[in-house]
């Protein structure tokens, strides 16, 4: 289907980069709700799909998940995000009809929105120079109107899914079909390199500070991305690894687009904990881990 956007190729590697860059990283967290524990981690049986619904679930049995973005600081290539959270309409107006059947007890401020939360931290919105989408599924983008100026990051399959997709799928078109400057990432192109335990991968300063690595399944662009801090690496997984504990079982959610390349994907995210045991790895919804985080990672 066609969109408005008219997104182009990406030209790596993005300006600013720096020989031996480290970054700093801000969690932010937009939002909290409750989904049902069987949607977290896939069960099976005749009623796992009634469970991982949970349609009649009480509140009491739910699980509390963030709905994060992160904040960048590159030191040449200026403020850059990784997702944008809710859009502060979303704390008016919920989360809308069909969502609201699996998603529940939500718990946001319109302050709460990735741009109440910079300012708050001394940050202007409008210096966001970059940001990178691990993909378009609603929670991650519903924000993005409101970074107008800024240059998107994401890969082409994932602009395919999201174009051809829709609310079923995870999409919602007026998240992100808006005129602004997309850039894709082609993961199937030689100068696609891998990294770590990564397969395909690339460098977006060309100066290792920050790297996209391509982890499909949850949906089939799906990428998640390394930073290198000063003495350890901080990698944001995104939905190709949910929680801790699927990170750990190599459990996948019951929301997964290709269950084969889900696996693969979490099967490359776990080697990369072995291998980098001093990394700190962020999965898409653990709320426990959420509170462990620092304020900042430096």
């Amino acid at each position: 289907m066609a969109t408005a956007a008219e997104p182009l190729p990406a030209e790596l590697p993005l300006s600013g980069g720096r020989q031996g860059a480290t970054v700093r990283v801000h969690p932010l967290l937009t939002a909290t709700l409750t989904v049902p524990p069987a949607y977290l981690h896939r069960e099976d049986g005749r009623l796992a799909s009634w469970r991982a619904l949970g349609l009649t679930l009480p509140s009491s049995q739910r699980e509390r998940i963030p709905i994060p973005a992160f904040l960048v600081e590159h030191p040449g290539a200026g403020l850059m995000l990784i997702d944008t959270g809710f859009h502060p309409s979303v704390a008016v107006e919920g989360l809308g009809r069909l969502a609201g059947l699996i998603f529940k007890d939500l718990e946001m401020e319109p302050e709460q929105a990735v741009p109440g939360l910079m300012r708050e931290l001394g940050f202007d919105p409008d210096d966001v120079r970059t940001v990178v989408m691990t993909h378009l599924h609603a929670d991650h983008a519903s924000g993005i109107s409101q970074f107008p100026d800024a240059t998107f990051v994401l890969s082409e399959a994932e602009w395919r899914a999201a174009a051809s997709g829709g609310q079923k799928q995870g999409y919602l078109r007026h998240n992100f079909d808006h005129a602004f400057d997309y850039r894709l990432l082609d993961f199937d192109d030689a100068a696609a390199d891998s990294f770590a335990t990564f397969g395909r991968a690339f460098d977006l300063f060309a100066d290792g500070s920050v790297r996209l690595l391509f982890t499909p399944g949850h949906t089939l662009g799906h990428l998640s991305v390394e930073l290198r801090l000063t003495a350890r690496e901080l990698l944001v997984a995104g939905d190709a690894v949910f929680t801790t504990r699927s990170l750990a079982e190599g459990l996948l959610p019951y929301s997964t687009t290709d269950e084969h390349l889900a696996r693969r994907s979490l099967r490359e995210a776990q080697l990369y904990a072995e291998r980098t045991p001093t990394a700190v790895i962020v999965p898409g919804h653990d709320m426990a881990r959420w509170d462990e985080l620092d304020a900042v990672f430096t």
